[in-house]
């Protein structure tokens, strides 16, 4: 872990948890997800990329860290394509969690022995990956459920977070059948189904026709508390001896729609500047760096959309947001082609290049990447 403690130390995290002090607000979030657990209920927690779902799921963790009488695994699942590369990644962040040296470590070694499993290490981060060659799916399903088995027999309730959980859905083999078979018999294990697509994991757990139907309590992440991003931005520059002052603060939310991964990483490209007072122009410099460190990649954008589908990006992102793609006015503006309009619309929310906000009045598209949207209205 970074020395925290240093003054060169960049407060505003861009990857990673570094603890309570550098994680902002959320407080509300936790206590929903604490009192879920308390009552047996398990959570859904969906949110559109980058707006904090993991950070708040590993700040839940450190919360219940402080307490005895529980345990905690994550399990990432982004790139997982099958169900043996999914009970690769639970048997790998079980072996990562419980290490050998400890007694569950020891017994969940004994156990996986009997399936020869194939261990390896991340050069990069040394973690442990481990795989199975499995001879037909009646192994697989059995491994499966014996690994949430050995869990469920641990004498300390156990949260489990899949981070990513809308990857089963994309499987060849009926994983959702399976792995609701099998948590429904659980007892003492709880679960977090994270997901940032939000319309396939909305999907799985209300359409009434797939296995996970109302069987969790639906969160929907949104934008951190205005206010309190305020706060915490300004602590953490003023605990350092950097000046910034209100407005600035704002102009610096407006321009990243108090999106978490973007407000973080403009506050941290802002904090790195070696001045102590900081003031609006030097905000709009860094907004400005930011784009330009973009043009190549957001210009490569044009050559991989359709002519219909970039228009239509373009439209959506100097718009700020368009409640009605069919709105005459706004197609005639853009002169985008009335028939070509819905195939556009579902070939950009697949791509996740939009992404759609229902309200009770409406549904708002936006560009999702919110530096792209900026570049675009330049």
């Amino acid at each position: 872990m970074k020395n925290l403690t240093s003054e060169n130390f960049n407060p505003f995290i861009i990857l990673g948890y570094e603890g309570a002090d550098f994680f902002c607000d959320r407080e509300d979030e936790v206590e929903r997800l604490y009192r879920n657990m308390n009552n047996g209920i398990n959570t859904t927690l969906i949110s559109i990329r980058r707006m904090g779902k993991t950070g708040l799921i590993h700040h839940f963790f450190h919360f219940l860290s402080q307490e005895s009488n529980v345990d905690t695994l994550f399990v990432d699942l982004f790139e997982t394509k099958n169900l043996s590369d999914f009970i690769g990644k639970f048997a790998s962040a079980i072996f990562e969690k419980f290490p050998e040296k400890k007694s569950i470590g020891k017994k969940f070694w004994d156990f996986i022995k009997g399936i020869q499993p194939v261990i390896s290490y991340d050069s990069l981060t040394g973690q442990p990956e481990i795989k199975f060659n499995f001879v037909g799916s009646t192994d697989c399903q059995r491994t499966l459920k014996n690994l949430f088995l050995f869990l469920e027999n641990q004498n300390i309730p156990i949260i489990v977070a899949f981070d990513e959980f809308q990857q089963i859905s994309e499987y060849p083999e009926n994983t959702e059948a399976i792995l609701r078979t099998i948590i429904q018999t659980l007892k003492n294990l709880r679960f977090i189904f994270s997901g940032s697509h939000k319309r396939m994991i909305t999907e799985m757990f209300q359409n009434a026709n797939r296995p996970f139907f109302s069987s969790t309590q639906m969160m929907d992440l949104e934008p951190i508390n205005r206010k309190n991003y305020k706060i915490f931005i300004r602590r953490h520059f003023n605990n350092h001896g950097k000046k910034i002052n209100i407005p600035t603060v704002d102009f610096m939310l407006d321009w990243t729609y108090t999106h978490t991964f973007y407000t973080q990483y403009l506050c941290n490209q802002v904090f790195s500047l070696s001045k102590n007072n900081i003031t609006l122009n030097d905000v709009k410099m860094v907004c400005n760096n930011i784009l330009r460190s973009n043009d190549i990649t957001f210009a490569q954008y044009r050559t991989l959309l359709s002519p219909v589908q970039w228009s239509l990006l373009s439209a959506i992102a100097c718009e700020d947001g368009v409640s009605s793609l069919l709105n005459s006015t706004f197609l005639h503006k853009y002169r985008i082609n009335t028939s070509s309009i819905q195939r556009a619309v579902k070939a950009l929310l697949d791509k996740e290049m939009i992404f759609s906000e229902v309200t009770r009045e409406t549904t708002i598209y936006h560009v999702y990447n919110r530096f792209l949207t900026k570049w675009l209205q330049e």
